[in-house]
């Protein structure tokens, strides 16, 4: 089941919203639980998780995009969409990552095609799949939603995921050519990234969103730049 969070100081419009979302998710056969929030502190404090957050820019108090600086840090993997009338903050959304902008009025065509895409995306994510590694621990899964980004250590690889890191006993390359195709990047002969996880790079490191930097050969930075690029569109902006 899908959890949904509404964000608009207008109490009307932000409850139409929410019931054109459930009409929409319900047609389709989609579990949701779909929540009302009319001030964004409400919403942050709210200490929820939520797969999906619909959220308006103009606010009194915490506008919509510095809510969702604060959403996005505390749960990196949840989507955004805003729903504004304010059209001249389309730029500022990709600094939060939003992954669409819908500018009110939003059709019904338009709200259908944009929920059902994040609707499609995070169901796939939560498919996504694991790695089935060995460790002092024993042998388990790693969902590869959790990997942030993978370390060689000597003969050993550290997972660095964003609760923990597990070790194992495997070589970084064999990781690499496991995870081939599945938005993974091995940007220096040491690392191993997830993408999803990439918070701001340069020209010699890149920076993940646990707050950790790893290294990037200077030869590989073309091609990570277009790998990101690649990625940023097909997961999602302003389409």
């Amino acid at each position: 089941m899908l959890s949904v969070a509404v964000c608009d100081d207008a109490v009307l419009e932000c409850a139409d919203l929410a019931r054109r979302i459930r009409e929409v998710l319900g047609r389709e056969g989609i579990g949701a639980a779909v929540k009302r929030f009319f001030a964004g502190r409400d919403l942050l404090e709210a200490g929820e998780a939520f797969d999906l957050v619909f959220l308006d820019i103009r606010m009194p108090g915490m506008d919509g995009m510095e809510l969702a600086k604060r959403l996005r840090g505390k749960q990196p993997d949840m989507m955004l969409i805003f729903v504004t009338s304010a059209s001249e903050y389309v730029f500022e959304a990709y600094d939060v990552e939003a992954f669409h902008y819908l500018v009110k009025p939003v059709s019904e065509e338009k709200l259908r095609e944009v929920l059902l895409h994040a609707a499609g995306k995070i169901c796939g994510r939560e498919e996504a799949g694991y790695l089935l590694v060995s460790s002092k621990k024993g042998t388990g899964k790693v969902r590869l939603k959790d990997i942030v980004y993978m370390e060689a250590r000597g003969r050993l690889v550290d997972i660095h995921c964003m609760q923990e890191t597990v070790t194992v006993s495997e070589a970084l390359g064999r990781l690499e050519e496991k995870l081939a195709g599945r938005d993974f990047f091995r940007c220096h002969k040491g690392y191993l990234i997830n993408l999803r996880f990439v918070d701001g790079f340069q020209k010699t490191q890149i920076m993940m969103e646990n707050g950790d930097v790893v290294l990037l050969a200077r030869r590989r930075y073309d091609d990570f730049a277009r790998e990101i690029l690649k990625f940023m569109k097909r997961e999602g902006g302003i389409l």
